[in-house]
């Protein structure tokens, strides 16, 4: 199976792709240190423009709240205390949203006075933190998680969404690494598909109800090919089996996350689509799921399919505009069904692969990468015609007759005894480069995701849902996963895969 290329992008690499900061303002011991910056690097010390209303307008647009992840810190939940530690932790996620929320209503008075982000803003949170990572920390037994310094949290400064377009474009490439490339037909990364967008302040007014930034965009074919892919030894599972699911025309969508917060109404604070299971919500039991309907062609996957739904942006509002997930999370604008979606399971390139056990948890990717860092970022973006480049950290903007691609592909390793874990990623892993599983590993059948969608080729004019203060870059982009195969028709994937067979 293809794999792409990546070269390692560490989360300090973020502030050298910022050409603006606004209020950029640390939470750590007893204060507040706060700095701002007010001019762009391209704009050669044009200060007559700083003081502006459409500079200042920016300036105000491009920061929030970064905070450490606590999920990501768990080890061990005792089967008593998950309940417990599963709502301590959507509860967390609440506030975050909450303060970025609080943010975002009195950027006016933040811009004005800084010190406001800490009495407004961060004291609070890092106090009701404190308050719920204690209280983890007593159920799970981990009392270090008390010293770990996940409380306090910091407001940090996206990309500015106009300056790209003025500022050299470096990293229109794609990834980080491919710096400069430009357009292979001479072009740059920018110019093809933006057509006659109104420029500058027409991207912005889109995209500023987002985060968005221009940079989160580029043109696919200014991207070099970087998907490798391992070789197939002679023990190789080669097949495939594919589940024709639909790709959600019966619209079932919610902002709930039930591997992550169940139990939880609104867990994810974005709006999901689902295919597969139609009784998967927050509050779905296994037994449920078993009994639930299913909008598979196949009547023994039951299995539940979901990822973020995408939105057209600037053209008006779906009827979730005021709901939870969707307009009081910042989600706003029009949700696309997707053109196709494809669900595929594929085999391991260096041996054969063992059945998944019934109701085992996998998700793909990182809801928080632009805050976390791309550790765990894995959906990657690209054009039908050019799916051999890739992008994780960008939104490709397709030439004519060519539509935008999602992919996934899931964990392909499994620990062999649980079907989730604390964080819900240490029981699964990705083999390495050669297509091996780690030791103490084996190999299933790898998930596949393609998710074909119709979208503008202008910058600004699509994006993922996703949690507010994660500004929906496409670096956040996930997919998950439940398995409630029969074990009949699991036996008959394995098989497939096995022998070769290409199956549905």
């Amino acid at each position: 199976m293809g794999r792409i290329a990546r070269s390692p992008r560490k989360r300090s690499t973020l502030p050298r792709r910022m050409t603006l900061a606004a209020a950029a303002l640390i939470l750590g011991g007893g204060g507040l240190a706060a700095v701002n910056f007010y001019a762009s690097a391209s704009e050669g010390g044009g200060g007559g423009h700083g003081s502006s209303g459409h500079d200042m307008a920016q300036m105000r647009m491009v920061s929030t709240i970064d905070c450490p992840d606590v999920g990501n810190s768990l080890s061990t939940v005792p089967d008593s205390a998950k309940s417990r530690v599963d709502r301590q932790l959507a509860d967390i996620d609440t506030q975050i949203t909450d303060a970025y929320t609080k943010f975002a209503d009195n950027k006016d008075r933040i811009q004005r006075d800084p010190r406001l982000a800490d009495t407004m803003v961060l004291a609070p949170l890092k106090e009701q933190r404190t308050d719920a990572i204690g209280r983890i920390a007593d159920a799970t037994g981990q009392s270090d998680l008390k010293a770990k310094g996940l409380a306090p949290c910091t407001m940090r400064a996206a990309d500015d969404p106009s300056s790209a377009a003025q500022d050299g474009q470096d990293g229109q490439g794609g990834q980080d690494g491919q710096d400069g490339q430009g357009g292979q037909d001479g072009q740059d990364a920018q110019g093809s598909g933006q057509g006659n967008d109104g420029g500058v302040q027409a991207f912005a007014a889109s995209a500023s109800a987002s985060g968005l930034s221009r940079r989160d965009f580029v043109d696919i074919r200014s991207v070099r090919p970087n998907v490798a892919t391992p070789p197939a030894r002679r023990a190789a599972s080669t097949g495939s089996f594919t589940s024709d699911c639909g790709r959600n025309e019966n619209g079932k969508r919610n902002p709930d996350n039930v591997i992550v917060a169940p139990g939880v109404s609104n867990g994810a604070h974005h709006m999901h689509d689902y295919v597969g299971n139609q009784a998967t919500d927050a509050f779905s039991s296994d037994g449920d799921l078993a009994r639930g309907g299913t909008s598979c062609r196949n009547q023994g996957d039951k299995s539940t399919y979901y990822w973020p739904v995408v939105r057209l942006l600037g053209q008006g509002n779906d009827a979730d505009a005021n709901a939870k997930g969707g307009g009081k999370d910042k989600n706003l604008g029009k949700i696309q069904t997707p053109a196709q979606s494809t669900i595929r399971f594929v085999g391991s390139p260096v041996g054969k692969v063992t059945a998944m056990p019934r109701f085992l948890r996998i998700i793909t990717g990182d809801a928080k990468a632009f805050t976390n860092g791309d550790a765990n970022a894995n959906a990657s973006w690209s054009c039908t015609g050019f799916e051999n480049r890739q992008l994780k950290d960008k939104y490709p903007l397709c030439p004519q007759g060519s539509k935008v691609v999602r992919t996934f592909h899931f964990q392909s390793c499994w620990d062999g005894k649980n079907i989730d874990s604390a964080n819900h990623r240490t029981h699964v892993a990705f083999a390495d480069k050669a297509g091996a599983c780690p030791a103490g590993f084996k190999a299933i059948p790898q998930l596949v995701q393609r998710i074909v969608y119709d979208l503008p080729a202008k910058a600004g004019a699509f994006a993922v849902d996703s949690f507010p203060e994660q500004l929906h870059k496409p670096v956040t982009d996930h997919g998950d996963f439940i398995d409630v195969f029969s074990d009949q028709l699991m036996r008959k994937v394995v098989d497939c895969v096995n022998s070769g067979r290409s199956c549905a």
